[in-house]
Order: structure tokens, then sequence, then C-alpha cells
């Protein structure tokens, strides 16, 4: 099987699918792996280290397209990337499923099959596959850095000559793997963590990294479905979530944002008047901007300040640390790879617990958004 490794063309993207050594593993047993030359440069890794691992460096698109049986990339391939596979060939990365039917026409339309990272099943035998979860451990602990760098205090509390000064307060809405690791990350930080969630199971993660765990009426066993993660809430609910929010976060020093529903918008859970209830100077880290965001003022990409706050919405946080997002990823892919190959060929069996849910299109026929 021939494996096809581009060079990413996104905006602002720096990862790149896979590192010298899941290339060294793959080529190892028995794959052949083609990188388009400059993949890797954006995250450090040059040409070179490709081809100590056995790889075959390819000159432009076309010739890292066009012969692969499977293609791995970060983002969903470009209108033209898809012209370029020949039929029957594979295509694999961060598809944006809810925004990208257009292009899983046109996968289908050339007998190619897609399949997207985002829906790898949460299920114990994917859990090594599972890119979302990856990446979010990048965001998690970069958000917490972000939101340091732009708050006019230090996080941990100091005594020095000059007095003792008080650690800042860090609230982090959503623990999930993001929160999670954005609560632990602004811990070691020395900071004071407080969060909030809608799922009562998470307490105990939360309160076993250190941190005070919000508590509202609305949190309910109803508020995480079977794949773990969080549920849109009713009306009702909606309010007493919003209650508990606002009145804890006048006092914090950096809040950090990470709540999301699959398929959805992000539910918008701080308002304008909880924005001017916060101190000058606080600081408002957005990880849910890119799905229209948590607060009320996010806007995409850019950095708000309103009422004397600081309103941060980065996106594709991961790509802002390259060379460990790319490692994660890379070893996601590679597990990915495992599942599709059989006897040295790419084997697609849409009946399996784990490739079938990811799959978008195959044998002329778009498969996300199938109801049977």
């Amino acid at each position: 099987m021939r494996i096809g490794v581009p060079k990413e063309t996104t905006p602002g993207e720096r990862r790149v699918a896979l590192v010298p050594d899941t290339v060294r593993r793959m080529v190892k047993a028995g794959i052949e792996i083609v990188i388009q030359q400059g993949a890797g440069a954006n995250a450090g890794i040059g040409d070179a280290l490709y081809t100590e691992a056995g790889a075959t460096l390819a000159a432009d698109p076309g010739a890292t397209f066009g012969q692969a049986d499977l293609v791995l990339k970060v983002q969903g391939p470009t209108r033209e990337e898809i012209g370029l596979l020949k039929e029957d060939a594979a295509i694999v990365g961060l598809m944006q499923p809810p925004a990208s039917g257009e292009l899983f026409a046109l996968m289908a339309d050339r007998k190619v099959s897609g399949f997207a990272m985002e829906l790898v099943p949460r299920i114990t035998k994917a859990q090594s596959m599972d890119a979302l979860s990856s990446q979010a451990t990048i965001a998690g602990y970069k958000a917490v850095l972000l939101g340091a760098s732009h708050l006019g205090k230090l996080l941990p509390m100091l005594t020095t000559a000059a007095g003792t000064l008080a650690p800042a307060k860090i609230f982090v809405i959503g623990a999930g793997v993001a929160g999670l690791q954005a609560i632990a990350s602004a811990r070691r930080l020395g900071g004071v963590v407080s969060a909030f969630d809608v799922r009562p199971v998470v307490k105990e993660q939360v309160e076993s990294l250190g941190a005070g765990f919000v508590e509202a009426e609305a949190v309910s066993q109803e508020a995480e479905d079977a794949g773990g993660y969080a549920t849109e809430l009713a009306e009702e609910q909606q309010r007493k979530v919003l209650e508990a929010i606002g009145g804890h976060i006048p006092g914090m020093d950096v809040v950090i944002t990470t709540a999301q529903i699959p398929g959805k918008p992000a539910p918008r859970l701080i308002t304008e008047a909880m924005v001017k209830s916060m101190q000058p100077g606080s600081v408002i880290v957005d990880l849910a901007s890119e799905t229209g965001g948590n607060c009320e003022l996010t806007r995409a990409g850019e950095t708000v300040t309103a009422h004397g706050v600081a309103i941060l919405a980065p996106v594709n946080l991961p790509s802002s640390v390259p060379i460990h997002a790319s490692q994660m990823y890379s070893r996601n892919l590679s597990t990915f790879v495992d599942a599709v190959l059989k006897e040295g060929a790419l084997h697609i069996d849409l009946d399996d617990v784990v490739v079938g849910p990811m799959c978008v299109a195959h044998n002329g026929e778009v498969r996300f958004g199938r109801t049977v």
C-alpha cells in the first residue's frame, strides 16, 4: 500500500500528518510512504528526516496524491486535492463534517472514500485514534498560557521583599479533555482554579486536579450523551446554568471556556452583562470560537476588549504547538492505518465499529448524515 502525505495548504496550519518516527514504523511494516517536499517544515521537521526514516519525497501535490492508495492529512482536502486522487483511493483528515457536504459529494462522484477524524467513536477500542482528544489536550494547555500572557498579574502567589502577591483566580467552563488540561496547567502555574460543567460525572475529576467545582441545579445525568459529550439543555436548565456562571464569574481573573456540543453551535454561556461584571484587566479565552463561541462578544480569530475585559478567540490553537500536536496526531493516524490495512492492502470494512462511523463517502455514495 502506498500512503501519501501532502503539505498542508490551509492558512496558518503548521502541523503535518505523519512524523518521521511513525513513518519509520510504517515502512518497516511494508508500507510505501510518499511525503511532499516541505510537508513538515512548519513543524520543524526537515525533508532529510523523512528520507532517513524510509520515505520517498514528492516534488508537488500531483505526485503525492496521484498514485496514493491512502492520503493522510491534517485538514480536510480542497476540491483541487480531491481531483488529484485516483479512483478507489481513500483520504482521511479533520473534515469538519457539518460544513463539508459539497466536498463529500465530490468524493462520491470520483468514487473516493473519505474518513473524518472528528467522527472517531468514543469507545475503548478507538481511544488511541481519538484526534479530537489529542488536539484538545494541546488547546487546553495553550489556552492557559494565552490567558496568563494577557493578564496584568502573575498566576502564583508570591511572597517577596516588596510584599505578598495574591494568586490569580482561573475559572474553566467545560471539563472535557481541553478543560481538564486547562485546569491542570493553571494549577501547575499556581493559580486558584475553579470549574463548571453540566455533567455531574466530571466533578470528581475536577476536584482530583485540585480545583473547586461550581454546582448548579441544572447539572443532571441527562446532560451527558452515550458518548460522554455534553448535550443541549432545556430552556429552564440553561437559565440555571447561566445563573451559576454569572454568580461566580465577577471575581475571576481568567476565564477559559471550552463548552461545545458535537454538530451544533457552541452554547452561549457568558453574556455581555457577565463580561461587564468582571474586573477591568480580566481575560476570557474562548476555545469554542470556531463553532460560534461561548461568550456573546466573541469574534473568531480576534481579540476584543469590552468593558475593560480582553476576550481572546483563538482558532486552530493546536497548530500553534506544531511539534507535539503533529506527534500526537500522527499516532492517531497510525492507529487508523492499522484498522484499514489487511494483508498489505487497503481494506475498508464499513461494519467495523470504528471505521464505519468515520466514513463520510464510499463507493460512490455520501455516507455522512445518513439515518440508516
